[in-house]
């Protein structure tokens, strides 16, 4: 005999090893089978009230062999022969052999003679050939069968035990712990397995037979020192017993599986709680922030210097890039949770979630326009301020250098005017004085103008609410007092002068011209100096330009003033000639004027050096405005790059998620390739914020180079990330929808198809008119009343559209297979057996601990006074689980 083979036509199983017919089996592993197969025989003969010693001489008459098979396939087999002849023998080996070929299994090198004469390696593979057919064939586990279902049954029940690795049928069980480990998972009161050692096998291995024995009804098959004394045990022999652990067990495993669609009914249960608790908080965080956050966007108190308003600036900008970015993520992830929490509510036939009141994503979402709403007003509001602390900044300096000349000319004047000179002068001293108040009066008349720019700029201080307004009025008010009182007395002294011109005859006329001509051009030259000293504002390069054109001009006109100082000069000098040649006693002054000849030249070379440094601070200035142009061009050509970009990814992405083809999952790997491209976007986003940055600090208000703003392609960024979130967590939700219901891809994609056909505003939702034309498309016959029922279902915000999120699961619930109830409630059957009810201790015992807890709070509340003490009927079950309208 060569070898032998069990094997069905649905070829069960393979053969682990071949029995050689010339080699004699390994001592060692001949005793194991012996044993085992001995035992395990007399498991079942025993229920026919006999038993075998000795496998290879009590089978040899073939009568205890047929007896065998008749317990153990619960048929009946041929009439056996009652002879005591060989022939007789061999008769009834091969009606057994013959019962044995009729179940699919096919001997090889098997005959009936070497089993009737005592054959034992033969007689071994043939109760090795039934034990595998009637035994182990049947056993399978997640479609894998026989010996590899076995194996699979003892890893998953052993997994989570320390020091056992069951990996074979051979060395895995030599310490004995996979053997204790089996019985401990579904009998744990029977073995403390905490205290047994990986290094007392012996121990070990007859816990596990004599508990088996006693408890379990499994006979002892094999024996400890044998196993431990062998470096390979016998995998047969293994085997063997390990197949009587999985049918002692296979009762307990019905209540396990039983356990674990409850187990799988009450976590899910508990991830949509807490799911809805996260909602919640993030909710609540997230309206807190805005709450918090809208008061100082609104804040609108100015503050007094362009350093504090800079300061607030810079504080909105660390808003803008700091603080708000997470919470725009945060906004997109509550929204994508809740959709994903209805999606998870509807196929687990649970109520919709409704958050509490005011932490709707609506209610989020108006809080959330509200703020940028205010965000808006802030930045406007912060740069106009800056804009007028500017332009205050700049009067207030204009009026303090205004006031300091028009203070400088005042000095003394008063005193002037109220001096007595002309009681003692002479005729021509009259006349001088005469004519040097003319001349005063003509200088007085010249500073009129800037006494009233003073007066205006100050009133512009007052109506731009400048800070330092008091002070500012106050020496407004003192220079024009005074300028009131040199009025006064200016008045007053001329009218003397006159009373007393009567009387005094002679002026020297060349004083008179030269006085006349020296104040306006003193004042021309004073005024230049103003202006050549005067700051300026400037925020184009246009406006540079004009400020260089004028400057230019008044450049052009010092050739002809030069030529009017050289004329001063010479009526001067025709003074001095005069003096000189008559001997005038004038004392070396000039009556009429206090401007002397080196006062002008003074003025004029002050005039002279300060053209050229004004040229240089016009240079300047054209610089930076050349610098603040190229910033608005770089930002201009970006943002005419990014802003249309950012609109046709949106459009895009509008016509992705109406034209979907392929499975969903292409769908929803081609979604997540296009968001990425979309985020490997964001660094031109970060660059454009630099470059905005850049013109903000520069102060630059304007940019006719683009109509985008950094607002507009911020909030286009941000609808933009929200919208591919949003699309792919739809075509998610539309995944978990299809896998959970059973809908095919080809119903999918008819889905998909209806819904586009109607959809025929390509908006991605359907009006209600739509949907109802694509319900009679599909059959359906119904009136207003069934219409608004179902539009209930699929529009139950009444916004007046249907989603296609909506539209599938309205679809697939018409065609929803309600097994995963009927499931779930057959396995509360047979957890309850024929009571119709569990105990707690039954629950606690079956379920782990934290969800047989879960599921006792959550039922305690449906027992009616009628219950059965400390259990859970049916009715309060299906209930708790499920609600009061679907079970």
């Amino acid at each position: 005999m060569d070898h032998y083979d069990s094997q069905q036509t649905n070829d069960y199983m393979q053969p682990e090893e071949d029995w050689d017919r010339d080699m004699l089996l390994d001592p060692a592993w001949e005793k194991q089978q012996r044993k085992t197969f001995t035992a395990w025989c007399n498991s079942h003969l025993r229920k026919a009230g006999t038993q075998i010693d000795n496998i290879e001489e009590d089978f040899r008459d073939g009568l205890k062999l047929m007896l065998l098979l008749e317990v153990i396939s619960g048929e009946r087999l041929a009439k056996p022969e009652r002879g005591k002849m060989r022939v007789h023998k061999i008769s009834n080996v091969n009606k057994a052999l013959d019962f044995i070929a009729s179940k699919g299994v096919k001997l090889v090198s098997i005959g009936a003679e070497e089993i009737v004469d005592g054959n034992v390696k033969m007689t071994l593979g043939m109760i090795w050939t039934i034990i595998l057919r009637f035994a182990i064939q049947d056993i399978s586990v997640e479609e894998t069968s026989a010996k590899e279902g076995l194996l699979l049954w003892c890893q998953r029940k052993t997994a989570p035990y320390k020091n056992v690795n069951i990996q074979n049928f051979h060395i895995s069980w030599k310490d004995g712990l996979g053997f204790c480990a089996l019985i401990h998972r579904h009998r744990p009161e029977l073995i403390d397995y905490g205290k047994l050692r990986k290094d007392d096998p012996l121990t070990n291995l007859n816990t596990a037979f004599d508990v088996a024995e006693k408890y379990l009804d499994i006979p002892k098959m094999l024996d400890a020192e044998d196993i431990v004394g062998t470096a390979r045990p016998d995998e047969k022999a293994i085997m063997t017993y390990v197949s009587s652990f999985y049918h002692a067990f296979s009762g307990a495993q019905k209540a396990e599986t039983a356990a674990n669609r409850i187990c799988k009914v009450l976590a899910v249960n508990q991830e949509n709680e807490q799911l809805m608790e996260d909602y919640e908080k993030l909710a609540s965080d997230l309206l807190e922030w805005i709450r918090r956050t809208i008061p100082w966007l609104e804040n609108r108190a100015p503050e007094n210097t362009m350093q504090a308003m800079q300061q607030k600036l810079e504080d909105f900008r660390d808003y803008r890039r700091l603080h708000k970015p997470p919470k725009v993520q945060e906004k997109c992830q509550l929204e994508i949770n809740f959709n994903t929490l209805q999606t998870k509510l509807r196929l687990s036939n649970r109520p919709a979630f409704m958050p509490s009141e005011g932490k709707m994503v609506s209610d989020i979402n108006n809080a959330w326009g509200g703020l940028e709403q205010a965000e808006k007003g802030y930045e406007e509001w912060l740069l106009n301020e800056i804009r007028r602390l500017e332009r205050l900044d700049h009067l207030a300096e204009k009026f303090r250098q205004k006031a300091s000349i028009h203070e400088s000319w005042t000095d003394g004047k008063e005193a002037m005017l109220q001096q007595k000179d002309y009681e003692t002068a002479t005729l021509s001293e009259i006349k001088a004085l005469l004519k040097k108040h003319e001349a005063f009066e003509s200088d007085l008349a010249a500073h009129q103008d800037r006494v009233e720019q003073i007066a205006a700029i100050a009133q512009e201080l007052n109506e731009l609410d400048y800070y330092d307004s008091p002070s500012v009025n106050a020496r407004c008010q003192k220079i024009c007092d005074q300028w009131d009182n040199l009025g006064a007395l200016t008045q007053k002294r001329r009218e003397a002068l006159e009373r007393t011109e009567k009387l005094l005859e002679t002026i020297d006329q060349l004083y008179l011209e030269y006085a006349k001509r020296a104040a306006p051009f003193n004042n021309w030259m004073e005024g230049a100096m103003e202006d050549l000293q005067d700051t300026f504002i400037v925020h184009t390069i246009e406006e540079i330009q004009g400020l260089t054109t004028a400057h230019e001009q008044f450049k052009a006109t010092l050739p002809d003033a030069d030529k009017e100082r050289q004329a001063i000069l010479g009526i001067h000098n025709e003074v001095s000639k005069i003096v000189q040649t008559y001997h005038v006693n004038m004392a070396g002054t000039n009556p009429y004027t206090t401007i002397t000849p080196q006062e002008i030249n003074g003025k004029w070379d002050h005039v002279r050096q300060l053209v050229p440094r004004r040229d240089q601070a016009l240079m300047e200035e054209h610089t930076r405005q050349q610098q603040n142009e190229r910033l608005r061009k770089q930002f201009g050509a970006q943002a005419n790059v990014i802003g249309p970009w950012i609109q046709t990814k949106m459009e895009e992405i509008g016509r992705i998620s109406i034209e979907m083809h392929g499975t969903l999952e292409d769908q929803l790997n081609h979604l997540r390739q296009y968001e990425k491209s979309i985020i490997n976007y964001k660094p031109k986003i970060d660059q454009l914020e630099g470059d905005h940055q850049q013109i903000q600090e520069a102060l630059i208000f304007d940019n006719k180079h683009t109509n985008y703003t950094m607002e507009h392609i911020r909030v286009g960024w941000e609808q933009l990330l929200t919208t591919i979130a949003r699309t792919i967590n739809e075509v998610e939700n539309q995944i978990l929808t299809r896998d959970a219901k059973g809908i095919s891809q080809e119903q999918m994609n008819e889905f998909r198809a209806s819904f586009n056909h109607f959809d025929r505003k390509k908006t991605g939702m359907m009006d209600s008119e739509d949907f109802r034309a694509c319900l009679i498309s599909m059959g359906y016959n119904m009136g207003e009343a069934e219409f608004a029922r179902i539009m209930s279902i699929v529009d139950p915000n009444r916004l007046g559209v249907v989603t296609f999120q909506a539209f599938i699961d309205f679809m697939s619930r018409e065609t929803a297979d309600t097994d995963t109830a009927d499931q779930v409630m057959a396995s509360f059957k047979i957890l309850a057996g024929d009571k119709n009810y569990i105990t707690v201790d039954e629950l606690r015992r079956e379920l782990p601990p934290d969800q047989a807890e879960y599921c006792i709070a959550r039922m305690a509340p449906y027992s009616g006074p009628d219950a059965v003490p400390g259990a859970l009927d049916y009715m309060s079950f299906s209930t708790a689980l499920y609600g009061e309208s679907d079970l």
